[in-house]
């Protein structure tokens, strides 16, 4: 089982979307375990502030260091270390791989920022894995922690109803994306299916599947595109 908690400031954004469809199945069958911590209650004072104005002047507020380290702190001594997670724009980008390595982790706790963005002491007191989704800004951190615990989630053993799902698609080794797929009716609106996936020849089929994923990769992502690879298959 993967245990996560994911430190927040605002648990109602994320608590419905892990308790649906596979992250909530995979709770359920004890594969999965996350525990939503606001630390705003690890803030000290009457009115529990979590940020401040940045020291030099400028626009937003930073996040402060103490009630995150009471918070990680917390965790810790109550269920054990984990591997550390900043969600930050300035991280190395998520990629499978991540996720991959994320899965055979025991216990994970990621970091939701807000605002202007953290103190840099929280970003160099805590030993962290920092992690971003791409080259943009988002409000806060919580969609992004999201999509880095789904994507986690569905590789582990179980998590899915057949476990090769989770080994032929895009990003998977080899680094391509996945091959283009049909289901019924075989014409829909004059497009119809190609004809080598109705033959019932699967080598046939396994070779087709092979050659779009290259070309569509060699198209719309040549950056994976494999070195000594072509869209030629022997």
């Amino acid at each position: 089982m993967l245990e996560i908690h994911l430190l927040t400031l605002f648990p109602e954004a994320v608590e419905s979307y892990l308790t649906a469809s596979i992250l909530g199945r995979a709770q359920k069958a004890g594969l999965l375990q996350v525990h939503v911590v606001d630390f705003r209650r690890f803030a000290a004072g009457k009115h529990q502030h979590v940020d401040d104005r940045p020291y030099g002047g400028g626009p937003g507020m930073v996040l402060k260091p103490e009630p995150i380290f009471t918070a990680v702190e917390w965790v810790e001594e109550t269920y054990g270390e984990c591997r550390k997670i900043l969600m930050t724009p300035s991280g190395t980008p998520f990629r499978q791989t991540t996720a991959a390595a994320f899965a055979k982790e025991e216990r994970l706790l990621l970091l939701c920022g807000r605002y202007e963005g953290y103190d840099e002491r929280i970003r160099i007191g805590i030993d962290w894995t920092e992690i971003s989704l791409g080259d943009f800004v988002l409000c806060g951190g919580e969609i992004g922690a999201l999509a880095v615990i789904e994507a986690t989630t569905r590789l582990i053993p179980g998590v899915l109803g057949h476990d090769q799902s989770a080994v032929f698609e895009s990003f998977t080794d080899p680094q391509l994306l996945d091959h283009p797929h049909y289901t019924r009716p075989e014409v829909f609106r004059d497009m119809g299916v190609p004809k080598t996936l109705l033959s019932g020849h699967h080598a046939q089929v396994d070779r087709w599947r092979q050659e779009q994923a290259l070309a569509r990769t060699e198209v719309r992502r040549p950056d994976l595109q494999p070195k000594n690879t072509s869209n030629k298959t022997p």
